[in-house]
């Protein structure tokens, strides 16, 4: 063990709103505490803080304002468990307001991590794009001070009735999962975003009102699921269940009659009214493009009781939110109020004795889940009062199995008060001493250790199976309902407070300094010993073609082995070379060129290949997400890739594709043969569009760039001068407050009209037409293996000039639906919207997108 002490830095101080009611201590009046001398002196004591370090975030400073805001909540004891389907289903100015101003325990229980959904910021689909959502949904949790749960439901996209969202996910299975998170959560009431019925908008949403509704009194009975009980859990009955009504656009299932709250009031502690706090909150949700604003002002919630008894004056009626629902809990009360009354601002870390007093009288209770909550807060505010910082960092983002991390612990006793270090302890370390730690010298303790060969990768626990039809397959009934996995690793420190132990727990973070955002933190990754991949997601062999492609072969540790690299594929392909035997060195990373040559011509067919290694290492590779409003996600695919086979005619050869909110269609037009210009604003030039031989706009193009609708003369007069402008959907019909023109005639995009089912049948409305024709016959098997949806945001309202080539519908469906495809011509050239979701279908490798992708761009 090494012991590096060093010398005294200046501490960085920052400005605060102080409110005069919020702030007072009772030693001082209100007219002194308006004296200068006083409020420098408040001033000066807002300059300790404890930073706490979360899991790949960065650390967050704790004021002696939310120190007091922290002693305030430690005296109720009531909780609220909020619960819909998706991310951004949750009230976001609500959830502040139950738990900054009531104090309540709060938590959002979304269904599914909304895997189905769409990507306004990247490219990202499917799981990637849910686990994007999960931390979107988290940093808004750390703004309204509430906690995030999730169950095993997979977002599967738009659906429209709760009976198809049940049968999918599975209802028995991720009922007991609501019924699991009830239990171990215990909390006094729960209240639903949704109704069960079809006033939700959507499946999921009347099913994640359903589900709770039936969980609220299966949590109870003993006979439901009772093998959760060996994981201590035991039957709760919640008081109530409410539905919290709303008023969406057309929408309003509010009513005067229901029990109303005022959830827009002001907070002084924190100089923030509530709605501002959600407006922030609701921010964080930037992949759905939910941005908001800090909303002031007077605002009312209703509620509608769907069982249990209903409220009169308090949303928790009836509860007993006050220590004294615990035995002995009348004197930890009492010792609450007397420490917040000798509370002072100058100096906190006067509090310190009695907090220690208090951890120890709630340590001697009786164990439940209020005494293990009301613990870690105690701690947590002794650790602030305190002013005791500790961290454990390391240079490296990415360790391998088997390999050493380097890491440093870090301790600095920024206040006046009793502590000792006694000692620090991980995997493989563990030491002791005894330092009093002098105010605000820095301790530094770096070591290394090994990290075992078994240890797990950091996959994301939800992904270390595949999916179980509609969700995920998690074995460890402890996990479920984790919003994250646990640190890679966490670091003890072991120190004594005012004579009493305790355990101080911070995860071993990546810590680095970027030049343009500072200092940050992300998560300490555990990668596998060695990775492989084929280097191209879809393999498209156009006609009959062989295709190249590569093998990536990378190991991250010292390594003398030779892997024979080996692949699974139908007999209906061929792979040479036919065998590739790689040698490894330390940290060796390589690319072996390959061709994939179907066996067989003239057909359409999409198939998967899989590669692994003969030493049965980890058959995937390491991949990472950035963005800055999240951690680093990192997680680990297969090593796949889907063999399409296309039996396809293609017409004209360049294509000016202007993006939208992230998708992957440039890509699968590259490997069609076509030329891929990406083209911005300033391209929209006449010498500029007339080279070629279609535009394509990326999917939302339209929503989210103005210059599209400025600049509509422009791009009509390229198709009437003979081009081909072909639009993916828009959302709806505005980009932020305007009106937007999309093609020469009018129509109108409907959000609510959609097709989810993806093997709905497709009728052929024009079977003749040129598009369903050339340079393919477009044919009924073109819209086979087709994945989640058909079509999406469909054009209504639809201008005669217009031809509507395809009908479907789902089910449940009393009409067809014709707007999934509309086309005209103008002038010379053609115009067609088309609301298909081509742009799911292309890299899922399905053969009749990539020939319906090539009628349209052949007009």
């Amino acid at each position: 063990m090494e012991l590096i002490v060093a010398g005294k830095k200046d501490i960085v101080t920052k400005k605060f709103a102080i409110n005069k009611e919020h702030y007072l201590v009772p030693k001082y009046e209100i007219n002194k505490a308006k004296k200068s001398k006083l409020f420098r002196g408040l001033l000066l004591a807002l300059t300790c803080w404890l930073w706490v370090v979360s899991n790949a975030q960065s650390p967050t400073a704790s004021t002696n304002a939310d120190i007091y805001e922290q002693l305030k909540k430690l005296k109720v004891l009531g909780s609220v468990l909020y619960v819909a389907a998706h991310p951004d289903d949750e009230n976001n100015g609500f959830l502040p307001w139950l738990a900054k101003e009531k104090h309540y325990r709060t938590a959002y229980l979304s269904l599914t991590r909304g895997d189905g959904g769409q990507n306004l910021i990247g490219s990202e689909q499917g799981v990637e794009l849910g686990m994007i959502r999960t931390q979107e949904l988290l940093a808004a949790r750390k703004i309204d001070g509430s906690e995030q749960y999730f169950s095993r439901a997979f977002e599967f996209g738009f659906c429209k009735n709760a009976s198809e969202a049940l049968r999918i996910w599975g209802k028995e299975k991720i009922l007991s999962d609501v019924v699991w998170l009830i239990r171990q959560y215990q909390p006094d009431i729960i209240i639903t975003r949704f109704p069960g019925d079809a006033r939700a908008g959507h499946g999921h949403h009347a099913a994640s009102s359903l589900l709770a509704n039936e969980a609220f009194t299966a949590a109870a009975d003993s006979t439901k699921f009772p093998e959760q009980f060996q994981y201590g859990v035991k039957p709760w009955q919640a008081k109530r269940i409410l539905w919290n009504t709303f008023s969406f656009g057309s929408i309003n299932t509010t009513a005067e009659d229901q029990f109303k709250v005022e959830v827009g009031g002001f907070n002084p502690a924190l100089g923030k009214s509530y709605g501002e706090i959600g407006g922030e909150a609701r921010s964080m949700h930037k992949s759905q493009g939910e941005g908001r604003p800090r909303r002031r002002g007077e605002f009312f919630e209703y509620f509608k009781t769907t069982g249990g008894t209903a409220p009169t004056k308090e949303l928790l009626d009836g509860v007993n939110t006050q220590w004294s629902r615990l035995n002995g809990g009348d004197a930890i009360a009492s010792a609450i109020d007397n420490i917040i009354s000798q509370f002072s601002f100058e100096h906190p870390s006067l509090s310190v004795p009695a907090l220690v007093q208090l951890y120890s009288a709630v340590k001697a209770l009786i164990p439940s889940v209020w005494r293990t909550k009301k613990l870690q807060e105690i701690q947590d505010i002794i650790e602030s009062c305190s002013g005791l910082f500790s961290e454990a960092f390391t240079a490296q983002q990415f360790v391998p199995q088997g390999d050493s991390l380097k890491f440093n612990c870090f301790v600095n006793q920024r206040c006046a008060a009793n502590i000792r270090l006694v000692g620090i302890r991980t995997k493989g370390w563990d030491t002791s001493f005894n330092i009093s730690p002098k105010i605000n010298q820095n301790l530094s303790f770096p070591h290394t250790i090994v990290v075992a060969n078994n240890e797990k990768i950091s996959q994301p626990y939800w992904l270390e199976q595949p999916l179980d039809g509609g969700s995920f397959h998690v074995a460890d009934q402890r996990l479920i309902g984790k919003a994250e996995n646990d640190p890679a690793f966490v670091v003890q420190f072991k120190v004594q407070i005012e004579g009493t132990n305790f355990i101080i727990e911070r995860p071993i973070n990546y810590k680095t300094v970027d030049p343009a955002r500072g200092e940050i933190y992300q998560p300490l990754v555990i990668i596998p010993k060695v990775e492989l991949n084929y280097t191209k997601e879809n393999v498209v062999a156009m006609n009959g073609a062989k295709v190249p492609v590569g093998i990536h072969f990378k190991s991250n540790v010292q390594d003398s082995n030779r892997y024979h690299i080996q692949q699974r594929f139908s007999p209906q392909w061929s792979f040479s070379p036919n065998e590739l035997n790689i040698p490894a060195f330390d940290h060796t990373e390589n690319t072996w060129e390959g061709y994939f040559t179907p066996k067989t011509k003239g057909i359409d067919s999409s198939e998967v290949a899989h590669l692994w290694t003969d030493k049965g290492d980890y058959n995937g590779y390491t991949k990472s997400i950035q963005y800055d409003h999240i951690p680093t996600i990192t997680y680990f695919p297969k090593a796949k890739t889907n063999l399409v086979q296309l039996s396809v005619k293609t017409v004209g050869k360049k294509i000016g594709y202007l993006i939208g909110a992230g998708d992957k269609i440039p890509d699968a037009l590259t490997q069609m043969g076509y030329e891929v210009t990406m083209l911005k604003e300033a391209d929209l030039q006449p010498q500029v569009l007339k080279q070629f031989d279609a535009i394509i706009t990326g999917i939302r193009a339209y929503n989210l760039n103005e210059y599209l609708t400025t600049k509509h003369d422009m791009l009509m007069n390229y198709v009437k001068n003979g081009g081909n402008l072909i639009v993916q959907y828009a959302k709806s019909n505005q980009v932020g407050s305007k009106p937007i023109k999309m093609g020469p005639y009018p129509f109108v995009v409907n959000s609510l009209s959609r097709v989810t089912e993806e093997d709905a049948t497709v009728h052929f409305l024009l079977p003749n037409h040129p598009l369903l024709n050339f340079p393919n016959k477009i044919t009924p098997k073109d819209f086979e293996g087709w994945t989640q949806e058909r079509s999406t945001y469909q054009a209504e309202q639809v201008d005669s000039h217009y031809e509507a080539l395809l009908g479907m519908k789902d089910s449940g469906d009393k009409q067809e639906s014709n707007g999934s495809l509309i086309t005209t011509k103008y002038g010379k050239g053609r115009f067609s919207y088309v609301s298909l979701v081509l742009f799911r279908q292309l890299p899922a490798g399905v053969p009749g997108a990539y020939r319906l992708l090539a009628n349209l761009i052949a007009k």
